[in-house]
């Protein structure tokens, strides 16, 4: 009786096999036609705008000294779009150049683009195939480009942010709709280069080393929070609709809820699988990077499940963007050519 069961169960299993190993085939990696444009590593970023993935970045420009050895002579805006339906690319006029030299920030409005960095403030309409420049305003004289910056629905809002020693603990809010700019009320946290930040659909929560505190646009005010676990900057965070996932530089990650006003922490994230990239599907996150390619975490289930680098280099410096269906991946490498960098990019589908 019991050898028959065990015929039984291992039938079972065997007929159950196949189809498992079709639902993992279903994650798929295809890689990107060669872009247009391969903007410094740094100095680019992306959108989606449900048909389509705009990339705009800053392009250096060199030249030969007598000896042979290349120096910068100018830096100069360019931009692109992908269309993953067609596999292809197309260029677009940039804007005329502009003077930052540090990381871009941008957001879809569900129109525009708006793009917006120091030294830069722009915005594309991808119908009408033209960009407009953004107002400036005397709250950005003493720095512009923010280093927590998001998109509410209707304001692009940016808090913190700095450079060479200075990290900032103001902030600042551009209405699309009135093309206006106006300064955000005093925060409860330190000043920060590299603050992380999610938009919740209601409130902002932003995290300044040890601290974190939640901005509230409907009152135009901050609320301190709850202490993150451990002090978090330069890693990356997303909203999954009840918690706030965050990762960056370790194998730790950590989420907050606003429910409970409070920190848990999550799985260690698997060996080699620790990178910049993190989108949020609707069920699972995704992260891309390291040395052995990407991870996804399943909140209900609270676990994490591998898969592969795919086509992409581990050097990459990526820009990505989650269509609603897939992964976009795509960035610049550096080459042996001081100043010039070579780009790369692949679409990656998770199984069904």
């Amino acid at each position: 009786m019991t050898a028959r069961i065990l015929g039984f169960a291992l039938l079972f299993i065997l007929a159950l096999a196949p189809s498992a190993l079709a639902a993992q085939e279903q994650a798929t990696w295809h890689r990107l036609a060669a872009a247009p444009i391969a903007p410094d590593f740094n100095y680019r970023t992306s959108v989606w705008t449900g048909k389509e993935m705009l990339v705009f970045g800053r392009d250096q420009q060199t030249a030969l000294d007598s000896s042979g050895n290349p120096y910068a002579t100018s830096r100069v805006n360019v931009a692109a779009a992908y269309n993953p339906r067609s596999d292809t690319w197309r260029s677009l006029d940039p804007p005329r150049a502009t003077s930052g030299f540090m990381d871009l920030s941008s957001v879809w409005t569900g129109k525009e683009m708006l793009v917006w960095g120091q030294g830069t403030r722009e915005a594309f309409n991808p119908v009408t195939n033209t960009w407009r420049r953004l107002p400036g305003s005397r709250l950005l004289s003493i720095h512009d480009g923010f280093g927590a910056v998001v998109w509410t629905g209707r304001e692009l809002i940016g808090w913190g942010g700095g450079c060479c020693g200075d990290a900032f603990s103001d902030g600042v809010a551009y209405s699309a709709a009135k093309n206006t700019w106006r300064a955000l009320p005093r925060a409860p946290l330190a000043g920060s280069q590299h603050p992380l930040s999610v938009w919740t659909g209601r409130r902002m929560i932003v995290i300044s080393g040890a601290r974190a505190a939640s901005y509230e646009p409907a009152t135009n005010s901050w609320k301190r929070i709850a202490q993150p676990p451990a002090a978090r900057g330069n890693g990356t965070a997303v909203w999954d609709g009840r918690e706030m996932l965050v990762f960056g530089g370790t194998r730790n990650g950590f989420a907050y809820s606003l429910r409970s006003d409070s920190w848990r922490a999550l799985p260690l994230v698997p060996v080699g699988r620790v990178g910049d990239v993190a989108v949020w599907t609707g069920k699972l996150l995704l992260l891309w990077g390291g040395n052995r390619g990407g991870a996804a975490y399943d909140p209900s289930s609270n676990r994490w499940s591998v898969y592969s680098s795919g086509p992409l280099p581990v050097r990459l410096d990526p820009s990505a963007v989650w269509t609603g269906r897939s992964l976009i991946v795509w960035g610049g490498l550096r080459t042996k050519t001081w100043g010039h960098y070579d780009s790369s990019g692949a679409v990656f589908t998770p199984a069904g």
